[in-house]
């Protein structure tokens, strides 16, 4: 059975997110449902095992327990991939902002980390914590 934790995400353009997420990361709509707006309610994307919920920001009574304290960045996601290599070439193609350089930890694994367009932070590497040493 794959990870029982899931990262959550909103996006003020939740359509563009998905699409962008695809093209830049590789990941795959495994469901998307809309809202009567037109926005999206409530979306997973797949990449490999792993898997992430994402929809519309909204300023309801959820939306509002989203802020970010004191303005801080205080979550990420951190996705293994075999090929962090072709993976990170891949970001960079579709305009990705890498924030921390491709490189190989002194932990194992290999890895970088960027951003999206609505400036969410995304780690992938190879280190696998599941492993056998």
């Amino acid at each position: 059975m794959p990870s029982g934790i899931i990262p959550c995400l909103r996006y003020r353009d939740a359509s563009a997110a998905i699409e962008w997420l695809k093209r830049a990361f590789g990941f795959a709509e495994h469901a998307v449902y809309r809202d009567e707006a037109g926005g999206i309610a409530h979306a997973e994307l797949t990449l490999g095992d792993a898997m992430i919920m994402l929809g519309s920001a909204r300023e309801d009574g959820f939306g509002a327990l989203q802020g970010l304290p004191d303005g801080q960045v205080t979550q990420s996601a951190y996705i293994i991939v075999a090929e962090p290599d072709a993976h990170h070439a891949r970001a960079v193609a579709a305009g990705a902002e890498i924030v921390m350089p491709l490189k190989t930890e002194d932990y194992g694994g290999r890895g970088y980390s960027c951003r999206d367009p609505e400036g969410h932070l995304w780690n992938f590497g190879s280190y696998d914590p599941w492993a056998k040493p």
